[in-house]
């Protein structure tokens, strides 16, 4: 259950830009794991056209930096990717 929504009823495609020793990273990638929400990770520490790609998508060089449904969310903390999943819904 993701907020009183099963997850079949979420569908979303979720893209996670992040970094290899980034904490907030890894923050992220367990939170989505936690409630169960598929996500594709791209690492641009070592993939230098993902990196472009992800500055031209959020305007911004931080990590992480997500993708959902085509809505962008950089530079976050979980709180704010609660809140942010929260409004997608």
């Amino acid at each position: 259950m993701f907020d009183g929504v099963r997850q079949e009823q979420i569908i979303m495609q979720i893209k996670l830009y992040s970094r290899q020793l980034c904490g907030w990273c890894q923050d992220a990638k367990a939170y989505l794991k936690e409630h169960n929400l598929p996500f594709a990770e791209v690492d641009v520490g070592r993939d230098r056209a993902a990196y472009d790609e992800m500055i031209k998508l959020s305007g911004q060089s931080l990590v992480p930096t997500i993708v959902i449904d085509g809505k962008v969310l950089a530079d976050f903390d979980t709180g704010q990717l609660e809140q942010f999943l929260a409004q997608l819904k």
